[in-house]
């Protein structure tokens, strides 16, 4: 599927890059038991790790912080995912199994400390832009709540946008049903390519491992 990078968006931060993932004739289930203890243990290491931390102070936390300001949206307020996520495990509300798909996304996000999304393909309509959020848009996202795009980087396909590094929206959201899938990683703009593509790539070798089904990935950004 084809996906750009807005001008805009590369004008203010030269060196994003983005980890994309597409998955054909996966199955998405129950997470295997391995999935699902590795994926409590590492919550409860998290914990551990960030007792008596400030968790701004984290790398990758603290430079997806540092863009979310850049583009004028306090971090404190609008927080990506990937901290939304170690919040919770801090305050010991640990994640609970959703399915396979989620599951690794949360693993993948509190493992590389970026914020991740995934997509039903078959619920996209290319091509696909990203870009900086205009006034007035919004979508109904994954936390239940309609949520301004204004001032955040969010994905677009022909029918709106549906993807953001604060919060997905619930109309492409991956199911028991989807079988093509897109995964989109926001890399810290601070990685280098080579371990971009060595990130991305085991990512989609540990999904496939799970899911099944045929996979090919790219950076897309600076190279």
């Amino acid at each position: 599927m084809e996906i750009q990078l807005s001008h805009e968006l590369l004008e203010r931060i030269p060196n994003l890059k983005l980890g994309i993932i597409e998955y054909k004739d996966i199955t998405v289930g129950v997470s295997p038991q391995m999935v699902r203890g590795r994926l409590q243990l590492f919550q409860e290491s998290i914990y551990f790790e960030l007792d008596n931390k400030n968790m701004a102070d984290l790398p990758g936390i603290q430079e997806w912080r540092q863009i979310f300001k850049m583009f004028g949206k306090d971090p404190n307020r609008y927080r990506h995912s990937a901290e939304a996520l170690m919040r919770r495990i801090q305050k010991q509300n640990y994640l609970s199994s959703v399915q396979s798909a989620i599951d690794l996304n949360n693993f993948f996000s509190l493992q590389y400390q970026v914020p991740i999304g995934i997509y039903d393909q078959d619920l996209l309509t290319g091509p696909l832009t990203v870009r900086i959020g205009l006034e007035g848009e919004e979508y109904l996202g994954l936390n239940g709540r309609e949520n301004s795009l204004q001032n955040l980087i969010i994905s677009v396909d022909k029918n709106g946008p549906f993807g953001s590094p604060f919060v997905d929206s619930d109309r492409t959201q991956v199911t028991f049903s989807t079988k093509n899938a897109l995964q989109i990683i926001y890399l810290r703009p601070s990685t280098d390519l080579a371990n971009a593509k060595k990130l991305t790539e085991s990512l989609m070798n540990m999904f496939n491992q799970i899911h099944g089904g045929e996979s090919s990935f790219r950076i897309l950004g600076c190279q």
